[in-house]
């Protein structure tokens, strides 16, 4: 980033759930779920749509019927933009690089005021084409895609690996499943909110190998909003702010799988990616008071956690079960429960990520707020996808 820094003003999200089946009524269109929150997202910073000189969309999906969403919402929205209107996608990044291009557009000086907007619907789409399409997404469609591996069958695979080679109880793992739970209790965005216990954890259905039911995401429709804008704009307007201090990503120039042999367990990018935006922000790992990890399953979480840092190889999911990443610990993740108990909207999951860790940093968390929250990483797409995006957030009276 340049010397001018961006923050964050304005934010909103709808909980998360099956927006398209809605029992009485017209379920509402993507166009319609965007639109609230961005106006609650507007209301949030004080600003109008004629304050807006930049749109940044994340891409609906394959699922969505309406092409170029992005000019279809802005025009929806009466907004007349100078900087940018633009539509981005990156697999589970979607969300990450809708927030990391409405930042740059911000710090380049090219706009002062920038909205990021995500929808998502994914619960009407039937199953069949949900499973083609996921297929289609993970590795070289002329090669692994034709074995039927699905994005949880990787990871899957990066969970057997890792209670073999590491010597991990099965209920290790499964602990990050129950305290995402518990965290998700406390949060009204939240699409799962009973509690569960490890026992029902260990006991769910099957998925893949060893993971079950409440270790994988479930489908889900969600939409959330950001409005970014200058430092100077924000201070001027004497409302609660978040700054965005560091920005971090790296990509490995792979799809999926090396043609060399390589470690599965190791998100090597991740500690790239979290070394740059810590270096940018002129902070370390122990600064930051929160950690929102985009992680679809347990095992991601693990790895992910052991990638940053926080914690040595083999040894992520005894420190989950240890509590070591709960409400109340030195640095807990994933405060709003996760994708895995918050709710997975993949397109938009690193939206309500940011969302989250703004709302803790501004102390607006309510019952799960982290006490003094100042700075906070937020963290989108690694594993077997090559590739992270790192943010890091601080909060500003």
């Amino acid at each position: 980033m340049s010397g001018r820094r961006a923050a964050i003003l304005g934010l909103a999200a709808v909980p998360i759930g099956q927006h398209q089946r809605v029992a009485l009524g017209d379920p509402p269109l993507e166009h319609e779920l965007a639109t609230g929150v961005v106006l609650d997202a507007m209301a949030m910073a004080g600003l109008s749509r004629e304050h807006l000189d930049g749109v940044v969309v994340a891409h609906p999906g394959d699922h969505t019927r309406q092409g170029y969403f992005h000019t279809f919402l802005t025009a929806h929205l009466g907004i007349r933009a100078t900087g940018t209107v633009i539509q981005v996608l990156g697999n589970g990044m979607t969300g990450g690089h809708a927030f990391d291009t409405a930042v740059h557009q911000v710090t380049s000086g090219r706009s002062d005021c920038v909205l990021s907007v995500g929808v998502h619907f994914e619960t009407g789409v039937p199953t069949a084409r949900h499973l083609d399409y996921s297929i289609r997404l993970t590795g070289d469609v002329d090669f692994q895609s034709v074995f039927g591996a699905v994005p949880i069958a990787w990871y899957a695979m990066d969970a057997q690996r890792y209670l073999h080679e590491h010597r991990v109880p099965r209920a290790a793992l499964a602990s990050v499943a129950v305290k995402n739970r518990a965290h998700a209790v406390l949060n009204p965005l939240a699409q799962y909110r009973t509690p569960i216990t490890l026992e029902e954890v260990l006991a769910s259905r099957p998925i893949v190998e060893p993971l079950g039911l409440l270790e994988v995401p479930g489908r889900a429709d969600g939409a959330a909003a950001l409005v970014i804008v200058s430092e100077d704009i924000a201070r001027a307007s004497g409302r609660p702010h978040v700054l965005v201090r560091g920005r971090g990503f790296e990509h490995e120039g792979l799809h999926q799988l090396s043609d060399r042999p390589a470690d599965a367990l190791d998100y090597g990018t991740l500690r790239g990616a979290s070394r740059r935006a810590l270096e940018q922000a002129g902070l370390t790992l122990a600064d930051m008071s929160l950690f929102q990890l985009y992680a679809p399953c347990t095992i991601v979480e693990v790895l992910a956690s052991e990638a940053l840092g926080l914690f040595a190889p083999g040894r992520g999911a005894q420190a989950a079960a240890d509590g070591l990443t709960r409400l109340g610990s030195r640095q807990p993740v994933n405060t709003c429960g996760g994708a895995l108990s918050r709710g997975h909207p993949p397109e938009v999951t690193p939206l309500y990520d940011v969302a989250e860790a703004a709302a803790q940093l501004l102390g607006c968390a309510g019952p799960r707020q982290v006490p003094d929250a100042r700075f906070a990483m937020t963290v989108c797409e690694l594993g077997k996808y090559n590739a992270s995006l790192v943010h890091v957030l601080e909060g500003a009276a």
